[in-house]
C-alpha cells in the first residue's frame, strides 16, 4: 500500500472513531443531523445541475451545497454551509463529496475542510484560499461519506443513460468513459470502483460489452494523450466485435466543457453513439445523497452504542 493511501486509511479511521457519539441517535435527533453536499464547481449551468439534484433530497434535516471552485464557489462557501445548517438547528453535519472517486485531490481538499486531516497539499490549500473557503469550526462534529465509487445509484444512472441511445443492446456495446486522476495508483483505485460499475451497468441493460477507462483529463499532455489513444482504441475493438455503432457514456458528474467540448474531441472519427449527458440531473443521485447520509448516521449510532 502506498504511503497516500496509508494516510487516507488512518484518516479514514480517525474520523469513524471520532469520539462525537457523532450524529448518534443519543446525542442527535435525525432531523438535527444536516448536510452539506460538496462539488467541484463550475460555470452557472454546472452548478444549477448540482443545485436541482439537492432540491430533490429528502432528509429529515437541513441540507446546503458548497463548491471548490469556479464562479460560484465564494458564494457558496464551506464555512458558511456549516454555519447556516447550525443556525437551522443542525447539532452534527455528514459532509457528502459530490465526487466519482474518493482517490482525488479535490476528496483531500474535502477531508481538510472536515477536519479528518490536519494538513494539504500547497496547491490545493491555495485553490480553497483562492475563494476564502475555510475549515469547518471545531465545535460541531462532522463525518465525511465516501465519494460515488462503486455505488449502486451511478451504475443505475449511467444505465439509463446508455439504454436511451440504444434499441438493440444486445447487439452494440457501451464504453464507459471518465475523466480520471493524474497518479497511477489513483487511476488503479478508480478503475477498480469503475470495473465493479461496468460490471453492474452490463448486468442490467445486457449490452454486448461494457468496457470502461479515463482519459486523465488534467495530467501531463503526454500521459493524457496515451490516456485517449487507448481510449480510441478500445472503442475501435468493441466496433470491430460487435459491427455496430458503439454507446458512449460519459462518468461526469454533470454536463459541461468536458463532456460537449474535450470528449468530443477525443474520440473524433469514431464509429459511436454519444449524447454527452452527465450523471445529473437525475433522481438517483438524490437518492445517492439520502443513502449516504443515512448510513453515515446509522453507523455512528451502531459506534456510540458499543
Amino acid at each position: 500500500m502506498n504511503s497516500r493511501a496509508v494516510r487516507r486509511l488512518a484518516a479514514s479511521l480517525i474520523a469513524l472513531s471520532m469520539p462525537a457519539g457523532a450524529l448518534s441517535s443519543q446525542t442527535t435527533s435525525s432531523g438535527s443531523i444536516g448536510a452539506i453536499v460538496v462539488a467541484h464547481g463550475g460555470g452557472p449551468e454546472w452548478n444549477a445541475q448540482v443545485e436541482a439534484v439537492v432540491r430533490e433530497v429528502r432528509l429529515p434535516g437541513p441540507i446546503a451545497v458548497s463548491f471548490l471552485m469556479g464562479p460560484g464557489a465564494k458564494a457558496h462557501r464551506f464555512q458558511d454551509a456549516v454555519a447556516d445548517l447550525t443556525r437551522q438547528g443542525a447539532k452534527a453535519i455528514v459532509v457528502v463529496p459530490m465526487l466519482v472517486s474518493s482517490h482525488s485531490g479535490h476528496y483531500e481538499q474535502i477531508r481538510y475542510l472536515a477536519r479528518a486531516v490536519d494538513s494539504l497539499d500547497s496547491k490545493m490549500k491555495h485553490h480553497l484560499q483562492m475563494a476564502g473557503i475555510e475549515r469547518a469550526p471545531a465545535g460541531i462534529p462532522i463525518r465525511l461519506t465516501a465519494a460515488m465509487d462503486d455505488a449502486p445509484e451511478v451504475a443505475e444512472v449511467l444505465a439509463a443513460r446508455a439504454l436511451a441511445l440504444t434499441r438493440a443492446p444486445a447487439e452494440q456495446a457501451l464504453f464507459l468513459v471518465g475523466h480520471g486522476p493524474n497518479a497511477a495508483e489513483d487511476y488503479a483505485a478508480w478503475m477498480a470502483n469503475l470495473r465493479r460499475i461496468a460490471d453492474s451497468v452490463r448486468a442490467r441493460t445486457g449490452f454486448r460489452s461494457v468496457l470502461v477507462d479515463l482519459v486523465r483529463d488534467d495530467a501531463p499532455a503526454a500521459v493524457r494523450a496515451e490516456a485517449v489513444l487507448r481510449v480510441r482504441e478500445l472503442v475501435q475493438l468493441q466496433r470491430e466485435l460487435t459491427g455496430r455503432e458503439v454507446v458512449v457514456v460519459p462518468i461526469l458528474v454533470a454536463t459541461g466543457t468536458i463532456s460537449r467540448e474535450k470528449l468530443p474531441k477525443d474520440l473524433a472519427g469514431l464509429s459511436i453513439v454519444y449524447r454527452g449527458e452527465g450523471l445529473l440531473p437525475h433522481s438517483g443521485m438524490a437518492r445517492w445523497i439520502e443513502s449516504r447520509v443515512h448510513a453515515a448516521a446509522s453507523a455512528a449510532t451502531v459506534q456510540a452504542a458499543r
